[in-house]
């Protein structure tokens, strides 16, 4: 059982059910839009800095943030190039920095944070300020996918068209990926830099099995994340594992399960 008393199991339940909102509302443009590598690019990316912020003395987040933009800033540039594509330019960013990641921890810096930690995440190392700051994320998902979702509705389905309706792709695409790296920063605390995509995009891809209508999706995305988080709560703390891991876990096997079940059903429907 929970020990609801304790103060970190009181802040890893809300920080889960807090994270359930980005979860939701932006993984499903994740999903939708198809970013998901871009999503797990983004927590990747950001191994080096924590490193360098835990070495440093340094607020994580800004470290996570600087690197995240940094990242996007390179990839438009390579991109731009004509010579990779945006998977292989991902791609490549992506195992440079997390091979970087492991050099730094290693060999160059002491770092005050242990490298499984800032990998997968840790119940016990969230503070009050990460709880905060993921709400304020939360609330900036709700007021982004309010504001903007006529824009990334065109840009993603009708692009050819969307100016001519009075919309403005390039700046809803922007800010979609500000707004996913936003959210993949605050969740590294609770599940690591490995493990964003367990919460952004594992929970609105299960719920895509279930539902074509956009509201449902990020309904049943939001609903799902939370469960899961909450779960992988009780299991990590029940097992003594990362909650990063111990999600996961719980997000594979749920999505095997919906997946294994709608396949069944297409086939016992008569054509």
């Amino acid at each position: 059982m929970l020990d609801l008393s304790a103060p970190y199991i009181q802040r890893a339940l809300l920080e889960m059910l807090l994270l359930a909102i980005p979860a939701g509302l932006l993984g499903s443009w994740i999903v939708l839009r198809r970013l998901a590598f871009f999503t797990h690019a983004v927590g990747t990316v950001s191994f080096p800095a924590l490193v360098l912020a835990s070495a440093w003395g340094i607020a994580p987040q800004v470290a996570a943030l600087a690197a995240a933009l940094g990242f996007g800033v390179v990839q438009e540039r390579l991109e731009r190039t004509r010579r990779l594509g945006g998977d292989a330019a991902t791609g490549l960013l992506l195992v440079g920095a997390l091979a970087a990641g492991v050099v730094l921890a290693s060999d160059v810096f002491e770092s005050g944070t242990e490298v499984d930690t800032l990998l997968f995440g840790s119940l016990i190392g969230l503070s009050a300020a990460d709880v905060w700051l993921t709400a304020l994320v939360g609330a900036g998902a709700v007021a982004l996918d309010a504001g903007l979702r006529r824009h990334w509705l065109g840009a993603g389905f009708e692009p050819a068209g969307a100016r001519a309706l009075g919309l403005r792709p390039v700046l809803g695409n922007r800010l979609l990926l500000a707004g996913i790296a936003a959210a993949a920063i605050v969740a590294i605390g609770a599940v690591g830099a490995l493990l964003v995509t367990v919460v952004l995009v594992i929970p609105a891809a299960t719920a895509r099995l279930l539902t074509d209508r956009l509201a449902s999706l990020q309904l049943a995305a939001i609903a799902l994340a939370a469960a899961e988080g909450v779960a992988a709560v009780w299991l990590a703390d029940a097992l003594n594992v990362g909650a990063g891991p111990a999600l996961a876990v719980l997000g594979g096997a749920v999505f095997a399960a919906v997946a294994g079940a709608t396949a069944l059903r297409a086939r016992a429907v008569p054509a």
